[in-house]
């Protein structure tokens, strides 16, 4: 296996106090956002995506051509069994992923963390997983429509997202619903996934929706661009987002979202 890859990654907060995690290798760049259960559990969503993402990754070292929805369907089942989780009652994650073979670049996305790709030729393409975003469910209109009118992040707003995961728990890795990994292998095999020849594809980054959110709404999701820079640009913008969100936006009334500011993760990657 002949591979090319350069990678840089970027995290705000860092990793101890994330909930994001990036795992890199010399031919395969992994992104997870990770989300607490719905309901109380003695398992930190941070062991959860620990143990997925190095799931993920050791699965790939020792079958490097192991299609990519059996490796992360392997990991997950892995992670359930060591913290004895039962669906519908686990952390949960997303799961952006990319790996590097001799004749193309194979993508998957599990939940709403997004790949955006191209080439030198001005080719582009992208890859989100948006079922979860398109499901239509009552309170999460509900909730953007209250912040965008000013209301802020009360108690109201609370009650709204705590209905809201009850919604979502019920349409939770169920067909007609979404997928995400948590405690169900087989929802990797649900995963969007495609593969991209090699002279196809020379930059691709992946990003958190904590990331690219604000990104787009302050005009710096010029993808190409970012696969080019370094960590610590990177950094620099993600920091940019974050004091934007804090400090400009704390109520979200200009960009509606769940939370005042979101961990937020970039990984660039050159093929």
């Amino acid at each position: 296996m002949v591979i090319r890859m350069q990678v840089s990654t970027a995290q705000i907060p860092g990793p101890a106090e994330s909930q994001d995690r990036v795992v890199v290798t010399d031919h395969m760049a992994l992104v997870l956002d990770g989300a607490s259960a719905f309901e109380p559990v003695d398992v930190p969503t941070g062991l959860y995506v620990d143990l997925l993402g190095e799931g993920i990754r050791t699965c790939l070292d020792q079958q490097p051509d192991i299609e990519l929805a059996t490796a992360v369907a392997s990991a997950i089942e892995a992670a359930a069994q060591e913290l004895q989780l039962k669906p519908g009652n686990a952390p949960s994650s997303t799961v952006s992923l990319l790996r590097v073979r001799d004749d193309g670049v194979d993508l998957l996305s599990l939940g709403d963390s997004a790949i955006y790709y191209g080439n030198d030729d001005g080719e582009t393409g992208g890859l989100t997983d948006s079922r979860l975003a398109n499901l239509g469910i009552p309170e999460h209109r509900a909730y953007r429509n209250r912040v965008a009118a000013g209301h802020g992040y009360d108690a109201r707003h609370r009650e709204l997202l705590a209905d809201l995961q009850r919604e979502q728990r019920k349409r939770r890795n169920r067909p007609e619903g979404y997928w995400i990994a948590e405690a169900e292998p087989d929802a990797a095999n649900h995963a969007l996934a495609l593969t991209v020849p090699r002279g196809r594809i020379t930059w691709a980054v992946l990003a958190t929706d904590g990331a690219y959110g604000p990104m787009f709404h302050l005009g710096l999701a010029d993808w190409k661009a970012r696969a080019h820079e370094g960590a610590s640009k990177l950094e620099k913008i993600l920091k940019f987002c974050e004091d934007w969100e804090r400090h400009e936006d704390p109520d979200g009334r200009k960009l509606p979202r769940a939370k005042v500011s979101d961990d937020k993760t970039l990984a660039a990657v050159l093929v």
